[in-house]
């Protein structure tokens, strides 16, 4: 299995960071996790394109989590050879979210289609499927269970866990820690986590600022729940505030108070495989 995390920033417009995304790659399977600001470029920078993905899975519907979510949906479409479904799977809500895209892109579907004729007789094909915790479901080669996650008043939101031969991930998202996704991550390789340096943001006398310190996870609760999971890796992404370049070694010592595993962070397009 690979990790890639294509974007690693926050809704503040950041050159250097994306928007919320993240690419499993485990044999001839690849997944994407949320479809973040640019993400089609993060992925083409990693060597996939929407046509080559097996799915697309959304941990919850905060913009900065789905905004690119309609060029993964054309770039697939325009780029396939035939009516190929793009799979996507989400909480509750996904479903009208992915109609108002297809609305949205109803004039560009119509301009295509016209101006392509002997070369595009389909309109997008996507598959949306709601999931809920609990829920178990196959992408191909991949086994993949719903846990629920904390991120309220964002209500559902979910996590992931990922399997495929003797190898998983859980995609947490973003939330506080919580008995389900501790049970969601028990024993697991790999655990992807958004972070928050809350020293760093009651620096900033913003209200609304200071809003997002109850319901993200804190580096040292991300890796308190990776040491109760016993998972072997701890992948933080997603960093409030945006991490600067050259501060990774000081989130990662503060990682490691709490949890003795490897731990994974930096740029977009860093990378790690098991």
């Amino acid at each position: 299995m690979k990790i890639t995390l294509l974007g690693t920033g926050t809704p503040m417009p950041n050159p250097d960071r994306a928007g919320a995304a993240t690419l499993l790659e485990s044999g001839t399977q690849r997944v994407l996790v949320d479809a973040g600001r640019g993400v089609v470029m993060r992925l083409s920078a990693a060597g996939v394109l929407p046509v080559m993905l097996n799915g697309v899975i959304i941990t919850h519907l905060h913009s900065d989590h789905i905004t690119d979510l309609n060029d993964v949906i054309t770039t697939q479409w325009i780029m396939s050879s035939g009516p190929t479904p793009l799979r996507i799977y989400g909480p509750i809500g996904i479903k009208r979210v992915v109609d108002g895209i297809l609305s949205s892109l109803e004039p560009d579907i119509s301009y295509r289609l016209e101006h392509h004729q002997d070369s595009l007789t389909w309109r997008p094909t996507v598959s949306v499927t709601e999931v809920a915790p609990g829920d178990t479901f196959q992408l191909d080669e991949l086994h993949v269970t719903v846990g629920r996650t904390d991120h309220q008043p964002v209500e559902p939101t979910v996590g992931y866990r990922i399997h495929h031969d003797d190898k998983s991930v859980v995609f947490g998202g973003d939330g506080l820690p919580c008995p389900e996704l501790d049970a969601l991550c028990s024993g697991s390789d790999v655990y992807v986590q958004t972070v928050m340096r809350d020293d760093l943001v009651r620096q900033v006398p913003n209200k609304r600022f200071l809003d997002i310190l109850d319901y993200h996870s804190t580096v040292e609760q991300a890796a308190q729940t990776a040491a109760r999971g016993g998972v072997k890796t701890l992948v933080m992404t997603h960093y409030i505030p945006g991490m600067q370049r050259g501060q990774e070694d000081e989130w990662r010592e503060i990682a490691a108070r709490h949890f003795s595993g490897t731990i994974v962070l930096g740029d977009d397009l860093t990378s790690t495989t098991w």
